[in-house]
């Protein structure tokens, strides 16, 4: 009767034969002890097993369920955290906040407000503001900026004085500096709708169908 012998010469280890990326981590742990015990049976008396051997396979085994029981706490921390932004962002439903975005709807005597976001310092700063079909409508130079938010205003008025109609209107920035342009937004109000949690964290529904992540938000009013 013949019986197999595995030696640590033609194995590369009870640690490595474990397919530890499937099942639970208990199951992981019964395979590697039936896997042991049976090493330590079948081990050639000629060339036994060390202790060295036996020891760092058992911290190999120690290491992935420590692996395995840390990234279970932090998805648990995380989704925590998550619900935590969702109930904390809930105050911010029916308030004005300042995000991304270069969309007007404007109305007649109403002052329009805005911002533009710069991450560096520009040498020149130029925004237009187009009606429906694209025409320019207003201009405004703003000259060298620091970086920053800087908030303006539109009154409603044409570049030639004259009030413009009620409708959608777009804000367009161009920012330079250094001979080449500068990345540049243009930052609208809106009012928050409802709130939820999505794959990318916390997002903010808004008016007008628009949406939002929580950390678009530059100002809350």
């Amino acid at each position: 009767m013949t019986s197999t012998v595995i030696s640590p010469s033609n194995s590369a280890g009870v640690a490595a034969a474990l397919p530890l990326n499937t099942g639970s981590n208990a199951d992981s742990e019964q395979r590697f002890l039936k896997l042991l015990v049976t090493q330590l049976q079948n081990q050639d008396p000629l060339n036994p097993l060390d202790n060295a051997q036996l020891t760092s396979q058992l911290a190999q085994m120690s290491t992935v369920s420590g692996i395995e029981k840390l990234n279970g706490a932090v998805q648990s921390l995380l989704a925590q955290s998550g619900s935590s932004q969702v109930l904390q962002s809930a105050g911010l439903i029916g308030r004005t906040v300042l995000v991304p975005g270069n969309d007007l709807a404007f109305k007649q005597g109403v002052n329009m407000p805005f911002a533009v976001d710069l991450p560096k310092t520009a040498e020149s700063v130029k925004v237009t503001i187009t009606n429906a079909k694209g025409d320019t409508v207003r201009s405004f130079d703003l000259g060298a900026l620091q970086p920053g938010v800087k908030t303006l205003s539109w009154d409603g008025l044409g570049d030639n004085g004259v009030p413009l109609a009620e409708g959608a209107y777009a804000i367009h920035v161009v920012a330079t500096g250094g001979g080449a342009s500068v990345a540049v937004s243009a930052l609208t109000y809106t009012k928050v709708v409802s709130v939820a949690q999505s794959a990318n964290g916390v997002e903010l529904e808004l008016e007008a169908g628009r949406k939002a992540a929580l950390g678009d938000v530059r100002l809350i009013l």
